[in-house]
């Protein structure tokens, strides 16, 4: 495959990820508006468009490896926006006076560092065949091993707002 091919892989692969997940918030916004036929129309063509990320992704050259590379990979990849990609964005929110935006970085950073464990675990795990269920933090994205807690220890939400994987 060709380097413009590549490139345009990666480039519609991060475009229609990101209109899934814009897909998704429009239909929760059209959900609690009342809308439940356009909710239904947004989460159709969100899910839509992850099939086309999905599709991309495979067709882009050594993107997907074997579980292990792929533990391996989404692991180092929790730990470069850790320490690479959220100090950043964190400290020139701060600068421009946007707390809104430095908290949910700041929560969003110290997410990533808990997911770069739980991966890390599930590789030790594998071996075991140990099982897990986990529950996400619909508020901040922080995964519970197992039971999801009283509280988010990132955001302090209530365990009502932990879903089930």
């Amino acid at each position: 495959m060709g380097e413009k091919t590549e490139k345009n892989l990666a480039i519609a692969f991060a475009a229609e990820s990101k209109a899934a997940a814009r897909n998704l918030a429009f239909g929760q916004k059209a959900q609690h508006d009342g809308y439940e036929q356009i909710a239904r129309l947004f989460r159709a063509v969100a899910d839509a468009e992850s099939v086309h990320a999905q599709r991309y992704l495979r067709l882009m050259r050594g993107k997907i490896g074997s579980t292990e590379e792929n533990l391996e990979t989404a692991f180092h990849n929790e730990i470069r926006a850790n320490v690479d990609e959220y100090p950043n964005l964190i400290k020139e929110a701060t600068e421009e006076g946007v707390s809104a935006v430095e908290k949910a970085f700041s929560q969003s950073r110290d997410v990533e560092s808990r997911h770069a464990e739980l991966y890390k675990k599930a590789m030790n795990d594998m071996l075991a065949e140990r099982e897990t269920i986990y529950h996400v933090c619909q508020v901040c994205g922080y995964i519970a091993e197992d039971e999801a807690p009283e509280n988010c220890p990132i955001c302090g939400a209530v365990k009502g707002k932990f879903n089930p994987n």
